[in-house]
C-alpha cells in the first residue's frame, strides 16, 4: 500500500461518524522504519493551514482501512 492509496480515501471517526478531515502527511519510525502516526487536515477549519489545524492520529488508533474508508478509534 502507498501513501497516495490511503489518502485518498474518508477519515471516519467510529464512534461519532463524522468525517475527520484529510490525511497530509505520516510520521515514520525512523528505527522500525513503520508508520508511527498520519497528520490530519483537520475539517471545517477556514484559515491557512497551520500546526494548529493538524491533528496527529496514532497508527494504532486506525481500526480498519476499508475501500473508501478509514475507521479511527480516537481515544
Amino acid at each position: 500500500m502507498c501513501l497516495s492509496d490511503i489518502q485518498n480515501k474518508s477519515l471516519v471517526d467510529m464512534k461519532s461518524g463524522k468525517n475527520i478531515g484529510n490525511i497530509v502527511d505520516v510520521r515514520i519510525d525512523s528505527e522500525k522504519g513503520t508508520i508511527s502516526s498520519i497528520i490530519v487536515e483537520e475539517k471545517n477549519h477556514f484559515s491557512f493551514l497551520s500546526r494548529d489545524d493538524e491533528l496527529e492520529i496514532k497508527w494504532s488508533d486506525i481500526a480498519k482501512i476499508g475501500e473508501d474508508v478509514i475507521l479511527v478509534d480516537i481515544k
